[in-house]
């Protein structure tokens, strides 16, 4: 018997997976918010809607991953921030919709399950979640050995947040002359990492470990810098002034995601002299010769969030913006005619 196949010798460690969620409860408990009912554990996650806070709650839910920033993590072997960039890239999307997130839920899968690796990552998650202000309330781990190399994994995240109905914000009533307002990115979030790396590893041949003078540290550094959450300064925001549109600078950069929230007939102008791109755009622009569409349209290029406003409003939302520790920044205005975005 003893010299027959079992589970772990096919290569799925039940033990190591045991050893993992004893290693991760410390780290899902920090994140608990009072509506959490249930534990580590259960089948399911369990979380009570405040009935007396809402009068009309419409649940906002988005899932997402991290994309090829993973193998950045991967060939570093530090694996304690792109959870965050998990919880980001679905957090601001139901963001946008003016929606508090309420909890998170995630998916790894390993091709060998390795118990530290699995806490540095649930530790990312448990910091984005609480960056967000929403509780880690479930997740699943799978290893899959013979799909994923014994070093790799793959992250997806899910997150349920909640919005008052006529609190709902889609963008419908964006009208010409609203002032476009941005908030800086920390550099390149989770989007446009096939390029980047395509243009800095490969055509250039530079080393995640080399240290580049005009970003202040390596690359390897800059490629794991989490993506920004920008919860807690927009939902204080909605609380000061009415937000007519908002977008979340991912897959497709400034000009698809504005875009998306345009009313028929209007188009986003945007100034590109309003704010300073950040150096790390600027070099994998000069080092793959890419053309300036296709570097917006890949990368956010240091404006990770925006909201539309009425022109009258946009003081006071700078101001309260900058009171809850943004730099924010007036990046253009809605104009009329051929749709889309243009820059200038």
């Amino acid at each position: 018997m003893n010299d027959g196949y079992d589970y772990k010798k096919a290569g799925v460690d039940i033990d190591a997976a045991n050893q993992s969620v004893e290693m991760i409860k410390k780290w899902v408990d920090r994140t608990k918010r009072p509506e959490v009912l249930s534990s580590l554990g259960q089948f399911g996650g369990f979380f009570a809607l405040d009935p007396g806070r809402y009068r009309e709650p419409v649940l906002v839910s988005s899932t997402d991953g991290v994309g090829t920033k993973l193998r950045i993590a991967h060939l570093t072997g530090k694996h304690d921030t792109v959870g965050i960039d998990l919880v980001a890239m679905c957090v601001n999307d139901i963001l946008v919709h003016g929606a508090e997130p309420l909890f998170f839920l995630d998916y790894i899968a390993l091709g060998r399950l390795i118990p530290r690796v699995v806490e540095e990552l649930v530790m990312g998650i448990s910091q984005g979640c609480l960056d967000a202000g929403c509780a880690l309330i479930g997740g699943e781990t799978a290893e899959m050995p013979g799909f994923y190399g014994e070093d790799e994994y793959d992250l997806a995240g899910f997150a349920v947040g909640v919005a008052e109905r006529n609190g709902l914000i889609t963008g419908e009533h964006i009208s010409p002359d609203d002032i476009i307002i941005g908030l800086p990115s920390s550099g390149l979030h989770s989007n446009g990492y096939s390029l980047a790396r395509k243009v800095v590893l490969e055509k250039e041949g530079l080393a995640l470990g080399h240290f580049q003078a005009e970003l202040g540290h390596t690359w390897g550094e800059e490629m794991l810098i989490p993506t920004r959450i920008y919860v807690r300064p927009v939902l204080s925001l909605l609380k000061d002034i009415e937000i007519k549109g908002m977008a979340h600078i991912t897959g497709g950069g400034l000009a698809d995601n504005l875009a998306r929230i345009l009313p028929p007939g209007l188009k986003g102008e945007i100034e590109l002299s309003s704010w300073d791109i950040p150096p790390v755009f600027s070099l994998i622009q000069q080092y793959g010769s890419i053309h300036r569409d296709e570097m917006f349209r890949t990368f956010n290029m240091g404006i990770g969030f925006l909201m539309v406003a009425a022109p009258e409003k946009a003081e006071q939302g700078i101001k309260s913006l900058q009171l809850a520790g943004e730099k924010p920044i007036i990046i253009g205005k809605i104009g009329s005619g051929a749709e889309g975005v243009i820059f200038r």
